[in-house]
């Protein structure tokens, strides 16, 4: 429901973002965010905390305004660069909330593990004073003015000089429209990446989902283990539970953060895939080696070389989102960037959404099956990847399609 909630908002707050501005977008969607994030923590019912998830995932789908202020900020040299280096940040939100999570759920419970990771979004409200509009978003509207106080106030802070001129571009009313994605020019690309992100939000998931279930189920060999596994929930009295779900060792939690670390493990070959193969190419590759490392979840291994699969798992369909949020904010003119954002976006949950039931499901009746229908997917996403009919290395971004 999170994901469903993500998939209505994505491709409204790309609409609104693409007509009314990214920064006001990603304001409102933080503080939509924040606010009923720490609404979740007071949930009376499951009936109420669904809700109340659904609609942080409604808040959550606007974040994505952010890496496009951001990309259309960069000058066309950098973008392969600065734009992975977001993954950091990424992973730090993830070990933070793992390690909150040891610590807070065994002692305070899950309420006050919410209310605690609400923190830095609503801290984050205060740096939106600091984040300009997008320069290019204002020229493309026509609001000169204030596209060159923008420029102004970067050219004071790294004490440089304006270079000399007018901005000059023409005002584009027609902004922010459907029929534009699926124009002739733009058709067969936008299917290609709405594949490819469904695809990889599937695999993304399904690799972090799948991580809990080996664990929860101590699964050795593609086996269930025989001992059974009883559920023990406060002080409540103890029962079993049809999804074998119990409390998350100490063990547990370190090999989370491990399995997590992976995913910052191949940001440098990454970047360099990026900016020397292009995009396309390096998509492929790491999602073909997505597809092979799914299939090897399924050797007998230690728990050590366990880990080390959805380590490198990890890392793997890290790069891919990597790649494709940086090919969907290029390939796209300013009039429908943000849309196009929007739309990937709302595909992609619906990979997300099904991933579960792979992962959790389908596992619990067949292993081999689930990591088989993983693999299939990234195949068919490799192969759209290689077949992307435009390259954005070096291109500039385009104002107008």
């Amino acid at each position: 429901m999170v994901f469903f909630g993500y998939m209505v908002f994505s491709i409204l707050f790309g609409l609104l973002a693409d007509r009314y501005g990214r920064w006001k977008i990603l304001l409102i969607s933080f503080l939509w965010g924040a606010y009923f994030s720490l609404l979740t923590s007071f949930a009376p019912s499951y009936i109420w905390f669904v809700f109340l998830r659904t609609m942080v995932g409604c808040g959550v789908s606007g974040h994505s305004q952010g890496l496009i202020i951001k990309t259309e900020f960069l000058p066309t040299k950098y973008r392969g660069y600065m734009l992975p280096l977001s993954q950091v940040f990424w992973l730090a939100g993830s070990l933070l909330i793992i390690g909150l999570a040891s610590v807070i759920i065994p002692t305070i419970g899950w309420r006050w593990l919410i209310r605690v990771a609400s923190i830095p979004g609503i801290i984050l409200i205060m740096a939106f004073k600091f984040i300009p509009e997008s320069a290019r978003f204002n020229v493309s509207t026509g609001n000169t003015p204030a596209a060159l106080a923008t420029l102004e106030r970067i050219a004071k802070m790294n004490r440089a000089v304006m270079p000399e001129g007018k901005l000059v571009e023409p005002v584009l009313e027609k902004r922010g429209r459907f029929a534009d994605l699926l124009d002739a020019k733009y058709l067969r690309t936008t299917l290609q990446i709405w594949v490819i992100w469904l695809g990889i939000s599937f695999a993304y998931y399904g690799v972090i989902l799948a991580s809990a279930e080996l664990l929860e189920r101590d699964l050795v060999c593609g086996s269930k283990s025989d001992s059974e596994v009883v559920v023990t929930q406060g002080n409540s009295e103890e029962g079993q539970s049809p999804c074998h779900c119990h409390l998350f060792a100490p063990s547990d939690y370190q090999t989370m953060i491990i399995s997590t670390v992976g995913e910052i493990a191949l940001n440098p070959l990454n970047i360099l895939g990026i900016n020397f193969l292009g995009r396309r190419l390096s998509l492929s590759i790491t999602m073909g080696c997505t597809a092979l490392f799914f299939l090897l979840l399924n050797i007998c291994t230690s728990s050590a070389g366990l880990i080390g699969f959805l380590f490198v798992l990890r890392a793997l369909v890290a790069a891919n989102f990597n790649t494709i949020y940086i090919y969907t904010a290029e390939v796209y003119p300013t009039t429908m960037r943000a849309l196009g954002m929007g739309t990937s976006g709302s595909l992609c949950r619906i990979g997300a959404m099904v991933a579960p039931f792979i992962s959790q499901v389908l596992m619990s009746a067949s292993i081999l099956g689930a990591l088989c229908l993983f693999s299939s997917v990234c195949v068919i996403c490799a192969i759209s990847a290689f077949t992307l009919p435009i390259e954005t290395k070096g291109r500039a971004l385009q104002q107008i399609k």
